[in-house]
């Protein structure tokens, strides 16, 4: 397999989503249809949000000339757009004739309000995910990372988010951010900042054979520190389109134990790493749910450029993640995502590599291994059935209805690594690939859980526990 396939593909699957979405667009009965004008916009069951965040979402407005019989369509479209705001357990919607208005209507919108700040307990595992930790580290609770975040994802009652976390235990961590979406007039400004401060006593300083290896001891000195913050811009011109540009700075450092083991941790054999990073990310939200989809097209991009004090010289990657998501038949639901990086130059420190086998960059079946590398393409393919959805009301202010949906599915996987420097990797310059079959679970908060069996070319099988979607 060349280098440059999974990025082809990549190309393939943004022409493919965009071609749907514009037939979609543009494939309007051309037919007379009844019109009717939208007066008003009532909505009620928002103590806390604001009537006109709740407006900026919707693709209707005052004073629009709507189609009769396009009203259902547009009643579950909005519908989606508010739920994408996590701030709702319920909406409802519904129009009426306008009293003494001619071919006028209200259009009626009545929320349940989720609780808005959100106790997060934290467990975080050292390891890259639940399968390693509990497999190859016998689930050895010092591995474990306990603590709080507190979110209030609806700050002020403008969407603003302020979140406050605590964390003891294997890692320690500080951190503090803020963001406000709707800075300016027009809805389409934004501004935030973050800062965190985290340490640890032990920490992974090499890769082996596709395997992390870790030195220090859980009640020793700490031995890696790291000091992060940086300011926000974002710019939203509609609901589908989101730019966000960020100025981070970021000072890093470990002991002379690590740069023994490995002196090229950092750039020149240096303990610490202090760099300022330029970031943009720019997404396109098309489908039904963005945290977990169904239906619809999206697309995740983000530049990084790095130039460093000390520690790290140049560097610059891109990554994409594009996704398409479509339902067949009643039930049945299929997607594809394509996940890839460049890197320039290809050459980095060891703490800068990254590679697949870490987040949600990782080819299913190969949970047990990280590979280093450069540039990286990843093809996800889903075909899965609801065979359960359903919700359940329970007398609690701002809990009101619990949903449970579970979807079996069958899946395959494809990935390739580019490594310039692999050492002992048996992983890296190949083609990796696996299938099999498993079960989601998604319930309240949009919280998942993914259940999966997978085979992979190495022959090898497993049982996989995950907490996030594909």
């Amino acid at each position: 397999m060349k280098h440059f396939s999974p990025f082809v593909l990549l190309f393939l699957f943004i022409y493919s989503g965009a071609w749907c979405q514009e037939k979609k667009n543009t494939g309007t009965s051309e037919k007379t249809q009844q019109k009717v004008t939208l007066h008003k916009i009532i909505i009620d069951g928002n103590p806390i949000t604001r009537s006109a965040v709740i407006k900026r979402e919707l693709s209707i407005h005052e004073g629009d000339i709507l189609a009769a019989d396009s009203i259902s369509v547009l009643t579950e479209q909005n519908k989606l757009r508010l739920f994408n705001l996590q701030l709702f357990n319920e909406v409802i919607q519904h129009t009426e004739p306008r009293p003494g208005g001619e071919n006028e209507i209200d259009w009626h919108i009545t929320v349940k309000e989720r609780w808005p700040i959100i106790p997060s307990v934290i467990l975080q595992f050292a390891d890259r995910n639940f399968n390693t930790w509990w497999v190859d580290e016998n689930h050895d609770l010092r591995r474990v990372a306990a603590g709080l975040t507190l979110t209030d994802k609806n700050f002020r009652g403008d969407l603003e988010t302020l979140a406050v976390t605590a964390e003891a235990g294997y890692t320690q961590e500080l951190g503090i951010g803020y963001m406000r979406p709707y800075a300016n007039k027009g809805q389409t400004k934004g501004i935030g900042f973050w800062l965190s401060a985290t340490q640890s006593r032990q920490t992974w300083y090499a890769t082996d054979s596709d395997k992390l290896i870790y030195t220090g001891s859980y009640s020793g000195p700490v031995i890696s520190r790291q000091l992060e913050g940086g300011i926000i811009y974002l710019f939203r011109p509609g609901y589908a389109s989101k730019h966000i540009f960020q100025i981070n700075y970021k000072h890093y450092s470990v002991s002379d134990t690590i740069l023994k083991l490995n002196p090229d941790y950092y750039a020149n054999k240096n303990d610490r790493a202090r760099f300022i990073e330029f970031f943009y990310r720019y997404q396109y939200n098309g489908v039904d749910n963005w945290n977990y989809s169904l239906e619809g097209f999206k697309i995740v991009t983000y530049a990084v450029v790095r130039n460093g004090f000390e520690g790290i010289n140049f560097q610059s990657f891109a990554n994409v993640e594009a996704g398409i998501f479509r339902n067949p038949l009643p039930k049945w639901f299929i997607s594809a995502i394509f996940r890839g990086r460049l890197m320039y130059p290809q050459e980095q420190p060891y703490f800068f590599r990254g590679g697949l086998g870490t987040q949600t960059d990782y080819v299913r079946g190969y949970e047990y291994y990280v590979t280093d590398g450069s540039n990286y393409g990843l093809l996800r393919i889903d075909l899965k059935r609801e065979i359960f959805n359903n919700t359940y009301s329970i007398p609690v202010k701002y809990f009101t209805a619990i949903p449970l949906r579970i979807y079996p599915k069958i899946f395959a996987d494809a990935g390739y690594i580019n490594s310039p420097s692999p050492g002992n990797s048996f992983l890296s310059n190949r083609l990796l690939y696996s299938f099999g079959a498993g079960l989601d679970i998604v319930t309240l908060y949009d919280i998942k859980i993914r259940l999966e069996f997978a085979y992979n070319h190495l022959k090898q099988n497993g049982l996989y526990l995950h907490f996030n979607s594909e």
